[in-house]
């Protein structure tokens, strides 16, 4: 009996090892590709480029007036099934985090205003939409969907990410950022 209890020890030892192993390969592999996908954009403590935009609204945004709360910055296209994917977190995230951070959208690469107008109707989004443009996407040198960036309270890039992310990913991020 004894015998057998300690080979099943050294299993269950084995077991956890290998296990161990593979979510360190995993991790390693995510952090990669994520380092991949956010190479040419703007690094960690980049002062975000200021940008005064409307939104479907007619308000103006002024970016550098935002300032004293993080903000969480997403860009979009209307035609993007990831970003429709995407648009609930965002919803959900802004009725997280509250008035402790601004959550914010920059739709993209769109046709027209209509474009943009029924992707937030069929998506339900209750977020601040923003209309941006071309000048806008070099400027933060975007060229994929999802692209969202998390701002210091300063207005420095903390840091950035593309495709889909989780609540928990958003939240994470927003939290390290604070």
């Amino acid at each position: 009996m004894k015998h057998a209890w300690e080979a099943w020890q050294r299993a269950r030892q084995r077991w956890w090892v290998r296990w161990g192993v593979d979510l360190a390969v995993a991790a390693l592999l995510f952090m990669g590709v994520m380092a991949w996908q956010t190479r040419h954009l703007p690094g960690s403590g980049t002062p975000a480029p200021d940008f005064q935009l409307r939104t479907l609204t007619g308000e103006q945004v002024r970016l550098s007036e935002l300032r004293g709360k993080p903000v969480v910055l997403a860009f979009w296209a209307p035609w993007c099934g990831v970003c429709k994917a995407e648009s609930s977190t965002l919803s959900a995230l802004r009725g997280m985090v509250g008035e402790r951070a601004h959550v914010l959208t920059v739709a993209v690469a769109y046709e027209d205003e209509a474009d943009v107008r029924r992707f937030v109707r069929e998506q339900g989004a209750d977020y601040p939409v923003l209309l941006g443009n071309d000048a806008l996407s070099r400027s933060f040198q975007v060229d994929r969907f999802p692209t969202t960036f998390i701002l210091s309270s300063e207005g420095r890039i903390e840091q950035a990410t593309v495709g889909y992310t989780t609540r928990l990913g958003l939240l994470w991020r927003l939290w390290r950022a604070s």
